[in-house]
């Protein structure tokens, strides 16, 4: 399964960064660093709020963008009206790197979220090492580890959006103190989406917690049929980077005439 394989990879990579730095080390960094960017505000500050993601490759669909210019593309989304920028970090499967991240977070003034796969705490030290200002945590991948995931992220000063793909996963987000849920509505085993996934689970999601609509959002239509589900942010890659006019998608997405 492709999951199982990036873990793999991911397993690999982490032992490599822990031969490169420590959590401690880290920290001395972290420290010297601004405070992060309200992700939550963000994403709560209008009834249609867009996470547009920089995304390069897929491992379903192989090279989306070519050439790829990370920082254009995030500087795009913030004229056009993003709520906030998601940066795929993932180098084997996703053709990203964590320099993307970091400069785009000194490019643009909206909260930047690092979406990746996070399998150990010094990820997270990591990731506000390279300025995100929230992080992705799967439940899928973290499973009992989640809450522990959780705290860790909201001690660094990250926002932590929780992502979940079925209901068993959901209840156990929300038991480990998830403030964000995120619902993909793609299957991380088969990539297969199928955007009732958000509407079935957005129901069982108590009130006051921010919901993300994530993957197979492909027109305003989408969105729109969401947002009557009480879903109000969105989190768009493909359905972006693949546009001949990234910007002038965004406000169609937004709803707003080009």
């Amino acid at each position: 399964m492709i999951l199982d394989r990036i873990i793999e990879t991911k397993k690999k990579e982490v032992a490599a960064l822990k031969r490169l730095t420590s959590a401690a080390a880290l920290e001395q960094t972290i420290a010297t660093l601004s405070p992060c960017r309200d992700f939550v505000a963000a994403l709560c500050a209008s009834p249609c709020a867009i996470i547009a993601e920089v995304k390069c490759a897929s491992p379903s669909r192989g090279r989306l963008v070519d050439p790829f210019d990370p920082i254009a593309i995030a500087k795009t989304y913030e004229q056009n009206g993003a709520a906030a920028i998601s940066v795929l970090t993932d180098e084997q499967y996703f053709l990203g790197h964590k320099d993307d991240l970091r400069q785009i977070r000194s490019e643009v003034a909206i909260p930047v979220l690092r979406k990746d796969f996070m399998i150990d705490p010094i990820q997270l030290f990591e990731t506000r090492a390279l300025g995100a200002d929230a992080v992705l945590l799967i439940v899928r991948i973290l499973g009992k580890s989640l809450a522990g995931f959780i705290r860790l992220a909201e001690n660094l000063g990250l926002h932590a959006l929780v992502e979940v793909h079925t209901e068993k996963e959901l209840d156990a987000a929300l038991a480990a103190g998830a403030r964000i849920i995120g619902i993909n509505n793609r299957n991380l085993d088969t990539f297969v989406t199928d955007l009732n996934t958000s509407r079935v689970l957005a129901d069982r999601i108590p009130a006051g917690i921010p919901v993300v609509a994530e993957s197979a959002l492909q027109s305003r239509h989408d969105l729109e049929n969401l947002m009557q589900a009480g879903i109000h942010a969105f989190l768009i890659g493909e359905g972006l980077v693949t546009a001949r006019d990234i910007g002038r998608k965004l406000k169609t997405f937004l709803g707003e005439t080009p």
